[in-house]
């Protein structure tokens, strides 16, 4: 992968079902329809595939995208299968209500990769690799920005200045709405520096909720922030 710095084995690449993308951002399925929608950080996640689906002119933009769909199959499947090994060690930090069974949740991931790979393969112009904080897309370019399981659940390992530049990036690609799940991070910590990340996109232009929304797996990750362009 010339040009670009990330080993394929420091990638995991899962993603969720549309389903889930659903749920976790507490959209409609109605809502989708003639809207452009960019997902990113968008890994194995099936939202673009099932979105275009419904009329969306959905966009997937992802660091992993630099290699292969092929390649990224083998290793979502191996890291699926890794993932599921660890699960039995750590259940008590999911609620298991999204998925009844370790087994439930291996098909679901397994589904979301076979689905995004399957699109890649015959749609490339919809996934394109981007490296964070910075983005390919003209101003304004999306209606709506979902960004999933990225910023605040990494707060210990990107600082503030990665989180306030991505953020920043997010809202000058985006015309109208982001929507960002969940708020927080890998150990159910909310992200520390979530109120002044707030502050820095009001004074932008942009007003700032956070949403309960109808889906928890894991414990505490249950609420998004949306953001609105004033």
């Amino acid at each position: 992968m010339s040009g670009n710095k990330l080993d394929l084995e420091r990638i995991v690449f899962i993603g969720r079902t549309f389903e889930e993308y659903l749920r976790m951002f507490n959209l409609q399925p109605g809502e989708l329809a003639g809207r452009s929608i960019l997902d990113c950080p968008a890994g194995a996640c099936s939202f673009t595939s099932e979105a275009h689906k419904l009329g969306a002119a959905s966009v997937a933009a992802d660091i992993a995208y630099y290699y292969s769909a092929e390649a990224l199959r083998d290793k979502g499947l191996k890291d699926i299968e890794h993932t599921v090994q660890q699960l039995d060690k750590v259940q008590d930090n999911f609620v298991w209500k999204e998925f009844t069974s370790i087994h439930a949740l291996q098909q679901a991931r397994t589904a979301a990769l076979a689905a995004s790979t399957l699109d890649r393969q015959q749609n490339s112009r919809r996934y394109i690799p981007v490296e964070l904080p910075l983005l390919p897309f003209a101003d304004r370019s999306f209606d709506l920005t979902l960004s999933a399981h990225f910023l605040f659940m990494y707060g210990d390992r990107l600082d503030y200045d990665f989180h306030l530049r991505t953020l920043q990036e997010l809202m000058r690609v985006t015309k109208s709405e982001i929507r960002i799940f969940p708020l927080v991070d890998l150990s159910s910590r909310r992200y520390h520096k979530l109120e002044r990340l707030v502050c820095a996109a009001q004074a932008q232009g942009w007003t700032a909720e956070e949403q309960q929304v109808p889906y928890e797996f894991q414990k505490g990750a249950d609420s998004m922030l949306r953001l609105l362009r004033v």
